[in-house]
């Protein structure tokens, strides 16, 4: 048991993206609407956060391969009841960036949990999860709605 040799597979283009949902009472999400976070700018904060995490996957999960990512993008939308977190990861390689985009989700919602702790202590992070894949042999991958467990 080991690291997957991926040496013989081709190289293609890559893509995932991931998303995290972070629920919160309706008074932090406005305390952050108008940014009134003491430790400031909580979105791009996580956003930078998710981006380094995405990075050094590598060092964080075990067996996971160094990939050469060439584009993360992270980006945030109020919905009822919380923020929801969606990483898109990008390069190419000869394995997936499923992992660093989960990982930027993960990370990026632990950063906002961090910075909004003080003023509730009941925030969860949930569904964090695929949402869609494409490259490599596997082919391409979609989530419906539906298919959340």
């Amino acid at each position: 048991m080991g690291m997957i040799n991926v040496s013989k597979k081709k190289e293609t283009e890559r893509r995932a993206k991931a998303q995290a949902v972070i629920k919160l009472k309706e008074e932090l999400i406005k305390r952050i609407k108008e940014n009134r976070i003491e430790k400031g700018d909580i979105l791009e904060q996580a956003r930078v956060a998710g981006i380094l995490a995405a990075k050094k996957t590598p060092e964080l999960i075990p067996l996971c391969h160094p990939l050469r990512i060439t584009g993360i993008d992270i980006s945030f939308s109020f919905i009822d009841g919380g923020i929801r977190v969606l990483s898109e990861v990008f390069g190419t390689e000869r394995t997936g960036m499923e992992m660093e985009a989960l990982v930027a989700c993960a990370v990026s919602g632990l950063t906002i949990y961090d910075m909004c702790k003080m003023y509730d202590k009941t925030i969860e992070i949930t569904d964090i999860l695929l949402l869609e894949k494409s490259g490599g042999k596997s082919g391409d991958y979609r989530r419906h709605i539906d298919d959340k467990r």
